[in-house]
């Protein structure tokens, strides 16, 4: 859980639901590492980007390799995500 104020997808509106509509994965569910820009939409979008550019724009590395990457990072930080 995020420290700091988040807008829940389930409370936005305007530019920020249209946000979430837009990253949220098919079940509906927006990521916490994505919701704590919930207060500044415009990071929310950079930072998604940036995202989709790491994870599946062109590397050495596999989808399965990114993926690991972020876990072994997450177990280290003790982070959820």
């Amino acid at each position: 859980m995020a420290r700091i104020r988040v807008i829940e997808p389930r409370e936005a509106s305007g530019a920020l639901a249209e946000q979430y509509k837009r990253i949220a994965a098919p079940d509906g569910i927006v990521d916490n590492i994505l919701t704590i820009h919930s207060l500044n939409p415009a990071s929310l979008a950079v930072h998604y980007e940036l995202y989709k550019v790491l994870m599946f724009g062109p590397s050495e590395l596999s989808r399965a390799q990114r993926e690991m990457v972020a876990v072994a990072v997450s177990t280290a930080n003790r982070c959820h995500y």
